[in-house]
């Protein structure tokens, strides 16, 4: 019988030996590592510059703006005083006439502003061929100067040789004062600006229109319903997200109205019939050198539109569910 052997098995050896050591990092993994950390940097240094740059164009003034409207500015000394600028803002005789022709520019620019687009981008979307001219046509008011857009007004408006004086002779209907009528300005103003600022919303418009399937109308076509019926039932519930939307950002914008009534009829107008908040508060900043008060002014305004906006994004949740 032979001896057992004393060397141990080559699956015994296997099963107990200790790990090997681990190898050096490779070299790719490094590259890799290094090229992320740069492209990282890169995007953040894009980030933090655009923070910065909204910081101070935008929530500094906000701050600064906040800071004015409790203070009372003098020969470069600022002093607290409270709610002493609004206090001089509501007791002004022109703050509410302000109020009332924004609000009457907010509700006729809506009436205008907010239909002609729409119904505008409906009949652009019935043209089958040259829609890229007809949105070109209808966008190319918004690329000209605002300036040349009121001067052109400004002279269709004109009492002795403008051409809708010369439209009305020709049709043997009365002349009218047109910037001139405090019972009229304001509805010029509101025609021009409506010509200014169509073309984005229009295109807009047009946009949500050709998002909507075309069974959906041919469905309503078999269901026998004519245009406005198709309007009504298919057009406007398919589009009704992008129409509250462009209805709360219109109310913002007309709320703030200032180039046209300043530029159509110096600001203020006859009577004061356009003078706007916005006006006003150029007036309170730029002519009588209170500061305190054209910031007091801008805090109300910012204070209203915030609220509107708030209440319109939970009236429109309500909905949704």
């Amino acid at each position: 019988m032979s001896a057992p052997s004393l060397t141990p098995s080559t699956t015994g050896s296997a099963r107990h030996s200790p790990p090997a050591p681990a190898g050096p990092v490779h070299p790719g993994g490094r590259a890799r590592f290094a090229k992320s950390l740069r492209r990282n940097l890169t995007a953040h240094g894009f980030l933090i510059g655009a923070v910065l740059c909204f910081a101070f164009f935008s929530w500094y003034p906000m701050v600064r703006e906040f800071l004015l409207a409790f203070q009372k500015t003098e020969s470069g000394q600022s002093t607290w005083v409270g709610f002493d600028n609004l206090v001089t803002v509501v007791n002004d005789p022109a703050f509410w006439q302000a109020w009332r022709n924004t609000l009457l520019f907010t509700v006729l620019a809506l009436l205008f502003g907010f239909v002609v687009p729409f119904v505008v981008a409906l009949v652009i979307n019935e043209f089958h061929h040259g829609q890229g001219y007809l949105r070109l046509l209808v966008y190319l008011p918004v690329m000209l100067p605002p300036v040349a857009s009121v001067l052109l007004f400004k002279y269709l408006y004109d009492p002795g040789y403008g051409l809708l004086n010369e439209l009305f002779r020709f049709l043997h209907l009365p002349e009218q004062q047109w910037l001139q009528d405090p019972d009229l300005s304001m509805l010029s103003v509101v025609i021009a600006s409506t010509w200014m600022n169509m073309g984005g919303a229009a295109l807009i418009y047009l946009a949500a229109l050709q998002s909507i399937p075309g069974e959906l109308y041919e469905a309503a076509e078999l269901d026998g319903a004519g245009l406005f019926r198709k309007i009504w039932h298919v057009t406007i519930p398919q589009t009704r997200l992008i129409l509250s939307l462009m209805l709360l950002m219109q109310v913002i914008a007309t709320m703030q109205v200032f180039v046209e009534p300043f530029l159509l009829t110096g600001g203020a107008g006859p009577e004061g019939s356009t003078t706007t908040v916005v006006y006003l508060i150029y007036q309170y900043a730029f002519n009588f050198n209170n500061y305190g008060a054209a910031a007091a002014l801008g805090l109300l305004l910012l204070v209203l539109l915030a609220g509107f906006s708030a209440a319109y994004v939970k009236l429109s949740r309500a909905e949704d569910e």
